[in-house]
């Protein structure tokens, strides 16, 4: 009997110890994942962009049934908008002509193979306006319907608008991210009864480029060029210790 008991006590003891151990070993660890605590966030900084260049394109075409007369009159045709352009107040140094290109047009029969026969050529003649004045181009893009009505057998396509001075705001815009990530992180440190401790990492986001109050967003990054006026928003990822 004296020999039983003397067994349970201890295993009592042994019981003892080790629910005090388990005990000492939860504090550290409670200790030791406090000390490495950290806190991730992401901060954002946005503004409010208007276009400073506007890049316009189009193209004036004739088709004839030999290319000599083709260049002839898409040359008719280019120096028409030439004068276009100038007589609405469009610096020539803002103005480019490319290169003429030239295709023929071949038949084809009901099988859909050549036949071997040409039936002329189509030559196209190109232009590109790039220029600061945004508002007077969107005014000369209005008006040229006018060559159209003329028998100019003309094409203008959509204008893309840009903005210049992108590097610059960028960087001045990830400096404000950065402090809207500190302000997130230690509001978020407070409400749990800690301190904001040390910036441990920093990684900067991509830019999202876009149309004035759009929802659009693109994991590498967004460039709007369809809207004169557009957002710019800059994200970056933090990482903060806790005191």
């Amino acid at each position: 009997m004296s020999e039983k008991n003397d067994t349970n006590g201890g295993l009592f003891f042994i019981a003892i110890a080790i629910v005090a151990a388990a005990f000492i070993l939860g504090i550290k660890m409670v200790e030791m994942r406090k000390a490495g605590d950290m806190i991730s966030v992401t901060g954002s900084a946005k503004r409010p962009i208007v276009a400073d260049l506007i890049v316009w394109s189009g193209n004036v075409t004739a088709q004839e049934n030999t290319q000599q007369d083709a260049y002839k009159a898409v040359q008719v045709h280019a120096a028409r908008v030439q004068k276009f352009f100038a007589d609405n107040s469009v610096p020539g140094a803002e103005v480019t002509m490319k290169p003429v290109s030239s295709e023929q047009i071949q038949e084809y029969n009901q099988s859909g193979y050549f036949t071997g026969r040409i039936l002329g050529y189509r030559v196209n003649q190109t232009f590109e306006i790039r220029s600061p004045r945004v508002d007077a181009i969107e005014e000369l893009i209005k008006k040229s319907d006018q060559l159209i009505s003329e028998g100019v057998p003309f094409t203008g396509w959509g204008a893309q608008y840009l903005y210049t001075k992108l590097a610059d705001l960028r960087i001045e815009m990830l400096g404000e991210a950065m402090k809207d990530a500190t302000e997130r992180a230690r509001v978020m440190a407070e409400s749990s009864d800690s301190k904001l401790g040390e910036l441990r990492d920093a990684k900067m986001g991509v830019f999202q480029v876009t149309p004035r109050n759009s929802t659009d967003v693109s994991d590498y990054g967004y460039y709007d060029t369809s809207s004169k006026e557009k957002d710019i928003t800059a994200v970056v990822k933090a990482s903060y210790s806790l005191d």
